[in-house]
């Protein structure tokens, strides 16, 4: 109830991820249009990284406790709310204050997840399969039989572009730095290649046309070479820098070979924009999750977990995405 103490990883200043605290605060109160969530599992990304620091573009107020995706267990909600209700088994994308053993949050960004389908996996659906689907269809408009080439391939919003490539019907290439991680996007779907001559792997295997979508997470200096690689018309998709690099890009390009570079940014549909429209965006948000949940309980994506860590190790978990580990997403187990 709201009074009493609850876990959670509290950031009281910008630091360093390794420098959060975790600690005992009060369980939040309960707002209108709202529902309380017992947390389960939370996700691990470098963009929480940002967020402690004080870089990311949105900065919460302090104290906060960090995390943006969740799954858990509706508790209560408040009055007039209808789209979700105690017991119900949830998913979504929040604010911030994943990384807590409850939340109080809006129950427009919460989705209820059908039974048989497992709620650990569930996590990928807040934000990497988003991100991946809005990149790819509402941005880039991928066809049937046209070309993807997807960067940094074995992460989790790289896998999910990968599956949901293939499920458009596109030829799909995947760029991955070990052998480990290719074997894994071979196995979702996608021809895996490594980054070394990238820009020759690519043309010779589109007999020097090029592809028509790069969808890229990664930024740096493979992005660069990759945009030369877009055949006429072609659009580059940039969703994030995980390599801390952000690419420059020479306007001359982009008029030269008739080609389009593109953001797309997840968070402006669930509430994180200059402007909080996520009750603009339900309806398409809540389509696509649909989708997105017929295709894994018919099996045509799978959300792949690489790690699950419990609270206590926090820091152990950030490790695994720092140090390019992980294949697949990696969580915190909050509850149970």
């Amino acid at each position: 109830m709201p009074g009493e103490e609850m876990r959670a990883i509290i950031c009281s200043q910008w630091c360093n991820y390794n420098d959060l605290v975790l600690t005992k605060v009060s369980r939040p109160s309960l707002a209108n249009s709202q529902a309380r969530v017992r947390i389960r599992f939370a996700g691990v990304s470098f963009a929480t990284t940002l967020v402690v620091a004080g870089k990311y573009q949105r900065k919460p107020s302090l104290p906060f406790s960090p995390g943006t995706e969740i799954a858990g267990e509706v508790m209560e909600v408040a009055d007039g709310v209808t789209r979700v209700r105690p017991g119900d088994i949830v998913f979504g994308a929040i604010d911030w204050g994943g990384y807590s053993e409850e939340i109080t949050v809006a129950a427009t960004n919460l989705h209820v997840l059908p039974d048989g389908l497992e709620i650990k996996k569930s996590v990928a659906l807040a934000i990497s399969y988003p991100t991946a689907y809005g990149g790819l269809v509402w941005r880039a408009n991928l066809k049937k039989s046209q070309t993807l080439l997807v960067l940094g391939a074995a992460g989790g919003v790289g896998l999910a572009a990968i599956e949901i490539g293939c499920v458009l019907g596109a030829q799909v290439i995947g760029v991955a730095s070990t052998k480990e991680k290719r074997k894994v996007v071979e196995a979702h779907g996608g021809k895996a290649i490594d980054g070394v001559d990238l820009k020759k792997k690519i043309m010779t295997l589109t007999n020097e046309r090029g592809v028509d979508v790069i969808f890229d997470p990664v930024g740096g200096d493979n992005a660069r070479q990759v945009l030369s690689c877009l055949a006429p018309d072609g659009r580059l998709v940039s969703i994030g820098y995980a390599s801390g690099i952000i690419p420059k890009v020479g306007y001359n390009i982009l008029l030269v070979k008739n080609i389009a570079v593109m953001g797309f940014n997840y968070g402006e549909y669930v509430g994180w924009g200059p402007v909080d429209n996520r009750n603009a965006y339900t309806a398409r948000v809540d389509a696509m999750q649909k989708k997105l949940l017929d295709w894994w309980q018919s099996q045509a994506i799978s959300p792949t977990i690489h790690a699950c860590f419990q609270l206590d190790d926090f820091r152990d978990a950030m490790a695994e995405v720092m140090k390019r580990r992980a294949v697949g997403r990696v969580v915190l187990e909050i509850g149970r």
